[in-house]
């Protein structure tokens, strides 16, 4: 029986090469199982009520001239619709437009156009991000809430958009990593490369129709939609999805409710988990300090059992992507036996290029290649063993949309991807990364200095927050900014308030200079009052903050020619 098992499961994999076939094979399958609900709502479906809606929401579409081969956007915050919005899409040939429900109006414009998008589905609180310019340009405005029409274009309502049946190799999805300059980059996506990422989730983690996801990541982002949106319909299974931001208080009831068995997540959740109640709690404990002290083992495995009740008390796979995890807590986690496990990719490769299952996670790595991805380092230094890591597969995407010379760019002449990630290898094929090419900054003697190693020094201080190390003038420069309390900027005209801030530069500088060598020792402290900006997976936008000037001011930072450098760089997920 497991044997027949085993071989339906293999002809599974070979037969779904595109989401036409993931719809039809998903929704004949497990029509009467959940596809996702929405907490606090009416709003859920079962895969057959999901296969209804977008078969009826396509031939709308189609009555409004919108078939195979046309760009529809979507914009909205997490829902079960926003799934029903891609698939009434991608299944009939027609290309889905994600855009992230936390871009400006800028960059929702310069998407729209770029991408000429001849419809978009839309969140009622997201309207105000759509110009006239582009809702005057768009044929159809859905409500993605109700499936309601705000605007049409009478126009088109005599064409018939026909559908289509893709092919792997066609465009399923057109992912912007970058608009915030008006030179915007569309990483075209396959069907084929979304299908590939399904396989290659199966394998690292193998989930069933029984497992339930909680989603918390944005779906427009493709680490949340390759496995938080299309891996559960391919097994069968079932995500929830929070109508208010994630909060902890939030976050806390939802995992209560639902008990999840896989949740998807950034560094920076469960580092903050680690940083503001794990250790404040051992501190506030004469018992856990003593523990901590005498049997450090035993107090990771109690805290461990701990966390994973506050999350529901059935979770199997805590997914961390989208930067590196701080090594303090993955050795935490790691002797707590919680459940996490790795992945590292990049939009380009729709997303997974190394992964590291529960069983498999090893402090510090990004784990091995992913199921049918081919991984290399590139231009290796003798000295330190780093090298470029590049890759091969039916994960890599079709292109930048509208521009082949930056797809030319990011390609070697013998067709291999060029992550601009730096790492090492080891025996095993476990890959450790150093930090990003683009980031790096080159020494007074030649030496390799990677601020990303500096900075896991500094958010490892009690009172910081976060951080970010870069160069100006030859000299590092820290950029950090506290946790809250610890700063009361309403002193700020007070001698007191200055004695303090220059204390805590100082302690700073001393502590970072004592750990880390002589090549990456910071020459300066400068404090940020609010949380730095990021992309959707919490990552600092670093060119945002390049120049003294600007960031006094409080503005973005960085020459044009150096945005652009940053923004033509493959973005990491």
């Amino acid at each position: 029986m497991n044997f027949i098992y085993k071989k339906i499961l293999k002809l599974r994999e070979r037969y779904i090469d595109t989401l036409a076939k993931l719809y039809e094979y998903s929704t004949l399958i497990y029509e009467k199982n959940k596809l996702s609900v929405m907490l606090d709502s009416e709003m859920e479906y079962t895969y057959g009520s999901f296969k209804k809606k977008c078969d009826e929401i396509s031939h709308r579409l189609s009555r409004y001239g919108i078939g195979a081969g046309d760009k529809v956007a979507i914009l909205s915050q997490n829902m079960p619709n926003w799934t029903v919005a891609m698939f009434s899409l991608v299944p009939f040939g027609r290309i889905s437009v994600p855009i992230l429900p936390d871009s400006s109006e800028n960059e929702v414009t310069n998407i729209l156009n770029h991408s000429g998008s001849k419809a978009i589905f839309i969140s009622r609180k997201l309207l105000p991000k759509l110009s006239k310019e582009c809702s005057d340009k768009m044929d159809l405005v859905i409500d993605i809430e109700t499936f309601e029409i705000i605007k049409r274009n009478d126009d088109a309502f005599t064409c018939d958009g026909k559908t289509a049946q893709p092919f792997p190799d066609d465009i399923a999805t057109i992912i912007y990593t970058s608009g915030t300059t008006g030179n915007a980059k569309g990483v075209m996506l396959s069907h084929r490369n979304l299908c590939q990422n399904i396989i290659a989730s199966l394998h690292a983690h193998k989930c069933t129709e029984k497992d339930v996801w909680l989603s918390i990541l944005p779906m427009a982002h493709t680490y949340e939609l390759s496995i938080g949106v299309l891996y559960p319909i391919f097994v069968g299974a079932c995500v929830y999805y929070i109508q208010k931001p994630p909060t902890p208080t939030v976050l806390l009831s939802a995992m209560k409710t639902v008990r999840p068995t896989v949740m998807l997540s950034v560094p920076l959740i469960i580092e903050k988990i680690y940083k503001n109640s794990v250790i404040p709690t051992i501190r506030r404990s004469r018992v856990l300090r003593w523990m901590r002290k005498h049997t450090p083992d035993l107090l990771c495995r109690l805290i461990g059992m701990k966390l994973k009740a506050t999350f529901g008390g059935r979770l199997k796979f805590f997914g961390i992507g989208g930067s590196k995890l701080d090594i303090k807590v993955e050795e935490f986690l790691k002797k707590a036996k919680f459940p996490y496990a790795i992945g590292y990719g990049l939009t380009e490769t729709a997303p997974l290029i190394c992964n590291a299952g529960v069983k498999y996670t090893r402090p510090g790595s990004t784990g091995v290649a992913a199921y049918g991805v081919s991984v290399k380092l590139l231009n290796v230094n003798p000295d330190t063993g780093e090298g470029e890591i590049v890759c091969k597969g039916d994960n890599v995407m079709l292109g930048y949309y509208k521009d082949p010379e930056r797809t030319r760019s990011v390609f070697t002449d013998d067709g291999w991807f060029r992550t601009n990630d730096l790492a090492t290898v080891d025996e095993k094929g476990r890959y450790y990364i150093k930090g990003r090419l683009s980031n790096m900054i080159l020494g007074p003697s030649g030496e390799n200095i990677y601020p990303e190693e500096i900075e896991s020094v500094i958010n490892n201080m009690d009172d910081v927050n976060e951080s970010i190390v870069l160069e100006r003038n030859g000299r590092l420069v820290a950029l950090v900014q506290f946790n809250d309390n610890i700063i009361n900027w309403n002193q700020e005209g007070e001698d007191q308030f200055f004695e303090k801030l220059q204390a805590r530069k100082e302690a700073i500088m001393n502590y970072v200079n004592r750990h880390v060598n002589k090549s990456s020792k910071i020459n300066d402290v400068e404090v940020v009052k609010g949380p730095f900006e990021k992309t959707a997976t919490q990552k600092i936008r670093r060119f945002k903050y390049s120049k003294k000037e600007d960031q006094d001011s409080g503005k973005a930072g960085g020459t044009k020619q150096e945005n652009d450098r940053q923004e033509d760089a493959p973005d990491k997920k």
